[in-house]
């Protein structure tokens, strides 16, 4: 039996060597590693409030992009619709100066003119 004693004995030891070098490793490796996770976990904390951040006025850009976009649009269809009454309007003088260059009066060139311009104006 001392056979047995002894085996369970160098059994025990040995258990004990490896849970405490395993332990040791443990402290050794936390000791060591402590003050660069604590590092990483700042540098993670301030990347995580700066995207969030940029993520903010990325939505924010996006919004006034946008509303930049309606405004050009609005400006567009304005102008589109100035041009259309330009050209409306340009007609209208075309055609009665064409009217005024077509009638043809005898007589004082300046009362002529005089009298086809207050025709044309109503007076």
């Amino acid at each position: 039996m001392t056979g047995g004693w002894k085996a369970a004995a160098l059994a025990l030891a040995a258990a004990l060597m490896i849970g405490l070098g395993a332990a040791g490793g443990a402290w050794l490796s936390s000791e060591r590693y402590a003050p660069q996770l604590k590092d990483q976990g700042d540098k993670l904390t301030s990347c995580a409030i700066a995207r969030d951040n940029m993520l903010a006025l990325v939505q924010e850009q996006g919004v006034k992009l946008g509303e930049l976009a309606n405004q050009a649009e609005q400006r567009q269809a304005k102008a589109a619709q100035a041009v259309a009454d330009a050209q409306h309007q340009a007609g209208q003088h075309y055609a009665a100066a064409q009217r005024l260059q077509q009638e043809r009066n005898e007589g004082d060139q300046c009362a002529v003119t005089e009298a086809v311009i207050d025709k044309e104006l109503g007076i």
